[in-house]
C-alpha cells in the first residue's frame, strides 16, 4: 500500500505536467529523485557515521559550487521547507528553460528533451551524492519521521507508515480534484490546455499557468520519492528515476486527465507489484529457474501500459489530430556506396596501422553506428519513437552467447539465430505502434525495454556468460582478443566494419526505394498515406523488423566484443543515451548514425579526448543530456543537419554572387 501510494503521487505529478504543457515527462522520476536527495542530504547528520553536521544544499548545475552550507543540524521542518523551495525552483526552471520553448515542437523533440533531462539529473545525482566515480550504492540511508508500529490485519502485519503514505496520496488526490474542478486556477488550466489561443483572448496567461502546474508537479514528485525512499530505506539515482515507469502506467490508465482514476490505478499497480513479489518468493520451487527475483513485479507496469494504450488508441489518427509542424529532415543519400566505402577505407587504415587502444575505439564506434542505424530507420524514417533498440541488441547478444556457450552452436549459426530472436521481438514490439504514436509509443517502448531488462537480462540463466567461442569463418579467426599489442585484433574490426558498411548501404538504398518513400509518407501523415493506398500497419511492422535486425547485428558484434555480458551493457540508461546520441547527430540521416557512433562511450571521440577506449567519462552522461536538450530546442535536425544547412546557405550565397 505504501509503494502504491507513492506511485499514485508520482502519477498525479505526471498528469499535472501533461495538463500544463502536453508533455509526458519521462524525467519526472528523476526530478523527484533529485528533490529527495536534497532533503536527505540536509538531514544527513542523523545517519552519517562520521556525524557530519548536515545542512548542505547540493546544487544541480555543473560549473557552480557543488554544495552551499545553509544551517547546522536542520530540523525536519526546516529541511522540508528548503526542499520544497528547491522543488519549486527546479520545476519552474525546467518548464521555463526546457519545455516552454518546446510548446509547439513535434512530440519527438519533447521526448528527446525529457530524455536529456533524465540523463542529466541521473548523472549529476551520481556525481553529487553517490561519489565522483558515480559507482556503488547511495551513501544516504534516509530516515523520515513517519510513525513506527504496525497494524495486524488477519495474518498480515502492515506498518502504520504505509497507512500514512496512503492518506497523503488520497488527500493530495482530493485536493487536486477540488482545485481543478472548482477554482479559477483549475478551470483556467483546463481551458488553456484545450485552447491556448482562446485562453489568451480571455486574458489568461498560459505561461503563468504552466509555471504553477510544473511547480506543483515537481513538488509532488519530490514528496513521492521521499516517501518511497523512506519505505525502502534507500535511494539510487538510476533505479529511483525509473519509478516513473509504473507511474506512467497509472497516468495512462487515468487518461492523463483524471486525478481520481490515476490515483486508484497507482494504488492498484503498487499493491499488485507487492503481491507478485511475495508470490514469486513463496513459489520459487515450481516457477521457472530463469525467472529473476522481482521479474514479475517489474513486468506488471508494462502490461498495464500496453493494455491502456491499446484500448485508447486507434489505427489511424483522427482528423482533429495536430500534425507535426516540423519534422527532422531525411535527406536522400547521394552516392551512398562511394561515401560508405570511403569512410570504411579510412577506418580500415586505422585498424591496420594504429595501436591496440585506437583499434578498440574504432571497433566500439563501428558497433554503435550499427545500433544507431536501427534508430534512424524506425524513428527518423517512420516517425515511431522507439526507446527499445538497446533491448533488441541485448536480446541478440544474450541469445548468441547462450547458444554458443551452452549448446555449442557454431558461428555463424548462433549469431543468425540471435538476430532472428531480435527481429521477432521487434515485430511484436511494433504491434502497439499500429494503434498509438508519438509520446504514447515512446512510453510503451520504454516500458518494454524495462520489462526485457527484468525478464531476460537479469535472468540467472543468462548472467555471467563469458568466454564466448571465437568466431571463425572459412578457417579465418575473427576473434577480438589476443595478448599484448596484438589485442583487439584488426580481423574482428574489419569484420565489424564490413557489416556496418553493408548495413549503411542497405539503409541508404531503403531510403531511396519505394519502401522508403512509403515510410516517409506514413511519418508525414498517416491518414493521407492510407488514403493513397499505403498499408500503414505493414509499413510500421516492416520498419520495426528492419530496425530490430540492425540492432540485432550490433548486439551480436557486442557479444563477441565484450569479455562477458551483463545487464549494465544494455541498461535503460544506456538505451536512452544511445537515442540521445543519434538525435544529436541527426536522427533521420545516415551521417547522424555515423556521428552517434563517433560520440559513443569509449569510441573515437573518447579516445581523442584522452579517455580510455571502451570507457566512459564521469561527466559524459551529464554533458550528453545537457547538449541533447539544447539540440532539441534549437536544432531538431541534429548537428549534421545544421552543418548541412549551413553548407547549403554558403553555396547559395556564393552562387548568387
Amino acid at each position: 500500500m505504501g509503494g502504491g501510494a507513492a506511485i499514485a503521487l508520482l502519477a498525479l505529478g505526471l498528469v499535472l505536467s501533461f495538463k500544463a504543457s502536453g508533455v509526458v515527462n519521462l524525467a519526472h522520476g528523476a526530478l523527484g529523485m533529485y528533490v529527495a536527495y536534497v532533503f536527505f542530504e540536509l538531514r544527513n547528520f542523523e545517519t552519517d557515521p562520521a556525524g557530519k553536521p548536515g545542512g548542505d544544499l547540493v546544487l544541480p548545475i555543473l560549473g557552480l559550487p557543488a554544495r552551499v552550507h545553509l544551517v547546522d543540524r536542520p530540523t525536519v521542518f526546516t529541511a522540508l521547507l528548503v526542499t520544497f523551495v528547491v522543488a519549486a525552483a527546479l520545476g519552474a526552471g525546467v518548464y521555463g528553460l526546457v519545455f516552454r520553448p518546446l510548446r509547439n515542437a513535434p512530440p519527438l523533440a519533447r521526448v528527446v528533451a525529457s530524455l536529456g533531462l533524465f540523463l542529466y539529473l541521473s548523472a549529476v545525482a551520481k556525481l553529487r551524492f553517490v561519489g565522483e566515480t558515480g559507482q556503488g550504492a547511495a551513501a544516504i540511508q534516509p530516515e523520515f519521521p513517519l510513525p513506527s508500529g504496525a497494524v495486524r490485519i488477519g495474518d498480515a502485519v502492515v506498518p502504520t507508515s504505509n497507512f500514512v503514505i496512503a492518506v497523503v496520496a488520497l488527500a493530495s488526490t482530493v485536493a487536486l480534484v477540488c482545485v481543478y474542478r472548482f477554482t479559477r486556477f483549475g478551470l483556467a488550466t483546463r481551458a488553456a490546455a484545450e485552447n491556448e489561443k482562446g485562453a489568451l483572448l480571455t486574458g489568461l496567461s498560459p505561461d503563468r499557468l504552466g509555471y504553477l502546474n510544473w511547480i506543483l508537479a515537481t513538488t509532488l514528485a519530490g514528496m513521492a520519492v521521499i516517501l518511497i525512499a523512506t519505505d525502502t530505506h534507500g535511494i539510487d539515482p538510476t533505479t529511483t528515476s525509473l519509478a516513473v515507469v509504473p507511474a506512467l502506467g497509472a497516468a495512462l490508465l487515468g487518461g492523463l486527465s483524471s486525478f481520481g482514476a490515476t490515483a486508484a490505478a497507482g494504488l492498484a499497480i503498487g499493491m499488485s507489484q507487492s503481491t507478485l513479489t511475495t508470490f514469486q518468493s513463496n513459489n520459487q520451487s515450481w516457477l521457472p529457474d530463469w525467472l529473476s527475483g522481482g521479474a514479475l513485479a517489474g513486468a506488471l507496469p508494462v502490461v498495464v501500459i500496453l493494455i491502456a494504450i491499446s484500448l485508447q488508441g486507434s489505427t489511424l489518427p483522427t482528423r482533429a489530430t495536430l500534425l507535426d509542424r516540423r519534422l527532422p529532415r531525411a535527406p536522400e543519400p547521394k552516392h551512398p556506396v562511394l561515401a560508405c566505402c570511403a569512410v570504411a577505407t579510412v577506418a580500415a587504415v586505422g585498424l591496420l596501422t594504429l595501436d591496440a587502444q585506437w583499434r578498440l575505439a574504432i571497433i566500439v564506434s563501428t558497433i554503435a553506428t550499427v545500433i544507431a542505424l536501427s534508430t534512424v530507420v524506425v524513428t527518423g524514417f517512420v516517425g515511431q519513437i522507439s526507446l527499445a533498440q538497446n533491448a533488441f541488441a541485448g536480446l541478440a547478444a544474450f541469445t548468441t552467447a547462450k547458444l554458443a556457450t551452452t549448446y555449442d552452436i557454431a558461428f555463424p549459426i548462433a549469431p543468425i539465430l540471435g538476430i532472428a530472436a531480435a527481429v521477432v521481438v521487434g515485430v511484436v514490439t511494433g504491434i502497439p505502434a499500429v494503434r498509438v504514436r508519438g509520446l504514447t509509443l515512446a512510453v510503451a517502448t520504454i516500458g518494454i525495454a524495462v520489462a526485457v531488462e527484468n525478464l531476460v537480462f537479469n535472468s540467472p540463466a543468462l548472467l555471467g556468460i563469458s568466454h564466448i567461442p571465437r568466431p571463425e569463418l572459412f578457417g579465418i579467426d575473427l576473434g577480438l582478443r589476443d595478448v599484448g599489442d596484438k589485442n583487439f585484433r584488426p580481423a574482428f574490426g574489419l569484420f565489424a566494419l564490413a557489416l556496418v558498411t553493408a548495413s549503411a548501404i542497405i539503409v541508404a538504398n531503403l531510403r531511396r526505394s519505394a519502401t522508403g518513400m512509403r515510410w516517409l509518407a506514413v511519418r508525414s501523415n498517416e491518414r493521407a498515406a492510407a488514403a493513397a493506398g499505403i498499408n500503414v500497419a505493414s509499413m510500421k511492422a516492416s520498419a520495426f523488423a528492419t530496425s530490430a535486425f540492425l540492432a540485432g547485428v550490433g548486439g551480436v558484434l557486442l557479444a563477441y566484443e565484450l569479455s562477458s555480458l551483463s545487464t549494465d551493457n544494455f541498461s535503460i540508461i544506456a538505451a536512452l543515451a544511445s537515442v540521445a546520441l543519434v538525435y544529436l547527430g541527426g536522427i533521420a540521416s545516415i551521417g547522424g548514425a555515423l556521428f552517434a557512433g563517433i560520440l559513443a562511450t569509449g569510441g573515437v571521440l573518447t579516445k581523442l579526448n584522452g579517455g580510455a577506449a571502451g570507457g566512459a567519462s564521469q561527466y559524459q552522461f551529464a554533458v550528453s543530456g545537457l547538449v541533447l536538450i539544447i539540440v532539441a530546442i534549437f536544432s531538431p535536425d541534429g548537428i549534421t543537419g545544421a552543418a548541412s544547412s549551413a553548407m547549403r546557405r554558403v553555396v547559395d550565397k556564393v552562387r548568387s554572387r
